[in-house]
């Protein structure tokens, strides 16, 4: 179903989960109150209101093989995820999307995929991992190897997954933390930092990034010592949005809005709109 872009779409909040130790960041499942969840991909987003006090962009945390419901990952931070926060099982919010474009999946077939993503912003990236491990599509990309870090073991998002994940038949899971706690046995390294200590094989593979700006900044040049060409990085810049439909210029990189030609970039795009990379 198409909706108009500015139209929300009434949605009951089914179930929270609390993430991590801090309980500022949950996610919202959510089905809809009328008509259907319009079909999205990897990579795109929605805007999500609280009634009466705004909305805000969010990308989608849930694969589109989940059918009937999507999912939203929200770290409170201002008022309007304070306010989304304050709101129980059962109370309804807006959603209008999807919007923006999606990671390049034809761009994956045949090839290695690296994921490397920190913190909160591991959202989207929760969303491109589900849909390439459902049998369905499991063989649009060979071996995918995954490097997520966040400031310390309670802060991981969607812990039960990253355990099945462990297990995936060609699937290499690599998490690390900046501070360690005494049940910690895993690395102590900054994200960049052990994607060039691990050193994964880039002779056929792209990369997918997604995270806060300093991880991003320092993963680019690591991915391209090991071999990487910039068209071949696809970057998701979902975290400097607003509107969602390039009305309020908050977004804008040169010409381009990231909600409307974005929020997924390759490396060689970014160059070419600002000097940031």
């Amino acid at each position: 179903m198409n909706r108009h872009p500015f139209l929300p779409q009434r949605m009951k909040i089914a179930r929270i989960v609390d993430e991590v130790a801090t309980h500022d960041i949950l996610t919202f499942e959510l089905v809809p109150l009328e008509g259907e969840i319009a079909s999205y991909l990897p990579g795109q987003f929605a805007e999500i209101s609280v009634f009466g006090v705004g909305e805000a962009p969010f990308g989608y945390a849930s694969s589109p093989h989940e059918e009937g419901l999507v999912r939203f990952t929200v770290k409170r931070m201002g008022a309007l995820t304070q306010e989304l926060h304050r709101l129980g099982e059962g109370a309804v919010v807006g959603m209008r999307g999807p919007l923006g474009n999606s990671f390049e999946l034809d761009r994956f077939r045949g090839k290695d995929l690296i994921v490397v993503g920190g913190g909160y912003a591991f959202t989207t990236l929760r969303s491109l991992i589900a849909y390439l491990l459902t049998p369905e599509h499991r063989g649009e990309a060979g071996r995918i190897t995954l490097f997520y870090g966040v400031r310390n073991p309670g802060l991981f998002l969607y812990k039960p997954e990253l355990e099945q994940w462990r297990d995936a038949e060609d699937f290499s899971l690599h998490l690390t933390v900046d501070a360690a706690d005494e049940d910690w046995t895993g690395p102590v390294a900054l994200v960049p930092d052990l994607v060039k200590e691990v050193a994964p094989e880039t002779t056929n593979a792209v990369a997918v990034v997604c995270g806060p700006p300093p991880m991003i900044r320092f993963t680019l040049p690591v991915l391209e010592e090991l071999g990487l060409r910039e068209d071949d990085i696809f970057i998701s810049m979902e975290m400097k949005m607003k509107c969602g439909v390039g009305m309020c210029g908050r977004c804008n990189l040169g010409p381009k809005f990231v909600c409307k030609d974005g929020p997924v970039f390759t490396l060689k795009e970014l160059r070419e709109l600002t000097d940031d990379f």
